[in-house]
C-alpha cells in the first residue's frame, strides 16, 4: 500500500501493522527478529506509531468521558474474535516470507550443524542419505505449510467486517425503567451479539430412548415437544425441566417432526415420521393425548412438515416420493397432492420445506439436487415449469458433479431471506426477492454436514444470527452480515447435532442431536466465548470433507440405504405394542394418492434426524 501499511480485521475494530519490505525479508536473523517482534501490536497500542487499542470491554478512557453508550455497556465480546486466532495480526505477504525464511534457516542450520561440514568424508554415500531424508522432510513442511496458507484463505474468504454492537446494556436498561422502548427491550436482547457470545449449557432434559429428532416450542414458549426414535412424544415444562406429557406417536418408525398447531390451544399436534405418514395428535387439557390419527401417506420418508403461521388447521408435507400434501383438518379427506417435485421428468425426493411468513401462499422445498425450488400454491402448473416460481442455487454448484442435496431450509422471520444448508457443503443465504436463477448472497462456512440429515435455522427477533449443527459435535453460530462465526460450543457426546430450536421470545435455545437428551442453552456465562479450539476444528472438518469427496465419488443413494433398512428391519420379528400406550386409530382420512405399503418394526440402524 502506499503508506506501507496494512489493515488487520479483528472482529469488526481495526488495527495497522507494518509490512516487511523484500529486503528485510532477504536481512540477517537478527533482523528477522527484530522485524518479526515489529508485527505485534504492543498492548498500549503504541507500535508504529497507532492509536492506542481499545480494551476488552470495548472503550479508553477518553470515549468514556460525555458519552453514555458506549462499547462497556454493549456486553460485547467483538474485541476478542478473530478467525485466525487472537495473537495473530500478520498480514499474508509477511507470513508467506518469514514461512519461507524459516524453512530456508532450518536447512542451513543443519548442514552447519553436520558432524566434518565442509570436509570430505569417506562415508559420502551416508550423508547424501541423510541430505535426501532431510529434504525430504522440508517439502513435507513446505507442502503442509501451502496447504495451510490455503486453508487459511478458504476460510478467510467472503467475510465482511463485524459492525459495531447494536443493544448496549446499561442505557437499554435505564430506558426500560423510566418506560421509554420498554416494549422493543425484549426483542433488542435476543437479538444481541454480546448475549449470544454468552451462551452457555444450562441443563438437559432426559426421558428419550433413542435420537432426538425434533424439538419444537409452543407459541408462547411456555411448552417444548420433542420426538424421537423411541417412537414416543413428549410435551415439556422446559422451565423446570419436567415431562408433563409423553405419548405413544402410533408411527411405525423414526418420528422426524412433531409441532404445535398455531392458535390451537396447544391441543393439536402434527407429526411425521420415516414411515412416510403424516398424523395428528389431539392432547386434552387434562395432560393426556386423547387419539392420533392418520391424514396422509407419503411413499417415502416425510423428513418435514411446514405450518401456515395464522392457521390452526392447515400445513403442508414433504416426502422422499417428491409429493407435497396440502393437509385441511377440516376436510373430510385432508390431504391434497399439491405437486409432483421434478427436474426434467425426473422426480426430486424432498427432505424439507417451508411457509414463507410474508406470503404464506409461497413455500420452499429442498431435497436431493442442489436446488432451492419456490412454488405458489394460487397457480401451480406442472406443465409450466413443473409449476416452479423460481429456483436458486449457488453458481458454482449448478453443473457440480457431486450429488449435492439440501438438508434442511429455512424463511428469515419476515419473508425475504432463505436460508440452505447443503450436505458436505456449506450453508448458503438467497434473497427470496430476487429472481429466477439469482445466486446466493451469503455463505457460512466452519461446519460439517454429512452424517445425518442436517438442520439450520436463524437465530434472533430479526434473524440477525445462523445457527447450525455439525458432524463435530458443535454447535456454530454465525452473525448473518459478516457472515463471522460468533459462537462455537460443544452440543454433542454421541458427536453429531442435528436440531437447533431457538426460543421464539426469550434469549435462549433447545438444541439435539445423537444424544438421548435435550439441552437448553441461555446467554449467563459472565464472559464472552474466546472461541478456543475453533480454528483446528474448522480445518479438520474442512479436510474431512475434502478427503471424502475424493474417496467417495460417488456414494450410496440413499434409495439404496433405505432398502437395506428395511431389509433387515423385516428380518427382525414385530415388537409387542408398549402396555398402557394410547390407542390410535388409522381411519381413512389419507388421500387417494397415498400409499399404502406399511413398514412394521422401528429402525435403529442409522439417525437420519431432520
Amino acid at each position: 500500500m502506499a503508506d506501507g501499511k496494512s489493515t488487520v480485521l479483528i472482529g469488526g475494530s481495526e488495527e495497522k501493522e507494518d509490512q516487511h519490505n523484500e529486503g528485510d525479508a532477504s536481512g540477517s536473523n537478527d533482523g528477522q527478529t527484530q522485524s518479526s517482534s515489529q508485527d505485534v501490536p504492543k498492548e498500549g497500542g503504541e507500535a508504529s506509531g497507532d492509536k492506542p487499542m481499545p480494551d476488552v470491554e470495548g472503550e479508553t478512557a477518553t470515549n468514556r468521558e460525555g458519552e453514555d453508550e458506549e462499547d462497556t455497556d454493549s456486553m460485547d465480546g467483538s474485541g476478542l474474535y478473530c478467525l485466525t486466532e487472537d495473537g495473530e495480526r500478520e498480514s499474508e505477504g509477511g507470513r508467506r516470507e518469514r514461512a519461507k525464511d524459516k524453512t530456508g534457516g532450518k536447512r542451513m542450520a543443519r548442514k552447519r550443524n553436520r558432524p566434518g561440514s565442509g570436509t570430505n568424508h569417506s562415508t559420502s554415500s551416508d550423508d547424501d542419505g541423510e541430505d535426501d531424508e532431510e529434504e525430504q522432510k522440508d517439502d513435507e513442511e513446505e507442502e503442509d505449510d501451502d496447504d495451510n496458507e490455503a486453508m487459511e484463505a478458504w476460510l478467510g474468504a467472503e467475510l465482511r467486517d463485524l459492525r459495531g454492537p447494536i443493544w448496549r446494556a446499561v442505557p437499554s436498561l435505564r430506558s426500560r425503567e423510566i418506560g421509554r422502548d420498554s416494549h422493543q427491550f425484549v426483542r433488542r436482547v435476543c437479538g444481541a451479539r454480546g448475549l449470544v457470545q454468552r451462551l452457555e449449557l444450562q441443563g438437559r432434559l432426559e426421558r428419550h430412548a433413542g435420537c432426538v429428532n425434533t424439538l419444537h416450542f409452543n407459541p408462547s414458549g411456555t411448552r417444548l415437544a420433542s420426538g424421537s426414535d423411541d417412537l414416543r412424544v413428549v410435551i415439556w415444562d422446559w422451565a423446570i425441566r419436567r415431562a408433563e406429557l409423553e405419548f405413544d406417536s402410533g408411527h411405525k418408525s423414526n418420528v422426524f417432526q412433531a409441532k404445535f398447531l398455531p392458535h390451537s390451544g396447544d391441543s393439536t399436534l402434527a407429526m411425521c415420521a420415516r414411515d412416510g405418514q403424516i398424523r395428528v395428535a389431539e392432547l386434552s387439557a387434562t395432560q393426556r393425548c386423547k387419539n392420533t390419527k392418520r391424514v396422509a401417506q407419503h411413499k417415502g420418508a416425510a423428513h418435514k412438515l411446514a405450518l401456515e403461521p395464522d392457521s390452526p388447521c392447515s400445513f403442508l408435507s414433504a416426502g422422499e416420493d417428491a409429493v407435497v400434501f396440502g393437509i385441511d383438518l377440516r376436510l373430510d379427506r385432508p390431504a391434497n397432492k399439491l405437486v409432483v417435485v421434478k427436474e426434467g421428468d425426473k422426480k426430486v425426493g424432498l427432505y424439507t420445506i417451508f411457509v414463507n411468513p410474508a406470503k404464506t401462499h409461497h413455500f420452499a422445498v429442498g431435497g436431493r439436487d442442489q436446488y432451492v425450488r419456490i412454488y405458489d400454491q394460487r397457480k401451480i402448473n406442472e406443465n409450466d415449469n413443473n409449476g416452479v416460481l423460481k429456483k436458486f442455487c449457488p453458481s458454482h454448484l449448478v453443473s457440480s458433479e457431486s450429488k449435492t442435496n439440501i438438508t434442511c431450509l429455512v424463511y428469515s422471520h419476515d419473508g425475504t431471506e432463505l436460508l440452505a444448508s447443503y450436505n458436505d457443503e456449506d450453508i448458503y443465504l438467497f434473497d427470496s426477492n430476487h429472481s429466477d436463477g439469482a445466486d446466493y448472497c451469503r455463505r457460512y462456512k466452519g461446519h460439517r454436514n454429512n452424517a445425518t440429515v442436517k438442520g439450520v435455522n436463524f437465530y434472533g427477533p430479526c434473524s440477525e444470527f445462523v445457527v447450525s449443527g455439525s458432524d463435530c459435535g458443535h454447535i456454530y453460530l454465525w452473525e448473518k452480515n459478516s457472515a463471522r462465526i460468533v459462537q462455537f460450543m460443544e452440543g454433542d457426546r454421541g458427536g453429531v447435532v442435528n436440531c437447533l430450536e431457538p426460543h421464539p421470545h426469550l434469549p435462549g435455545m433447545a438444541t439435539s442431536g445423537l444424544d438421548h437428551d435435550i439441552k437448553l442453552w441461555a446467554p449467563t456465562a459472565e464472559n464472552p466465548t474466546g472461541l478456543k479450539g475453533l480454528k483446528e476444528v474448522m480445518k479438520k472438518n474442512k479436510r474431512e470433507r475434502d478427503e471424502d469427496s475424493v474417496r467417495h465419488s460417488d456414494q450410496y443413494d440413499t434409495h439404496l440405504l433405505w432398502f437395506l433398512m428395511r431389509h433387515m428391519r423385516n428380518r427382525r420379528p414385530p415388537r409387542a405394542r408398549r402396555e398402557g400406550a394410547e390407542p390410535d386409530t388409522d381411519e381413512s382420512w389419507s388421500s387417494p394418492d397415498s400409499s399404502d405399503e406399511e413398514d412394521g418394526g422401528p429402525d435403529h440402524v442409522q439417525c437420519m434426524s431432520s
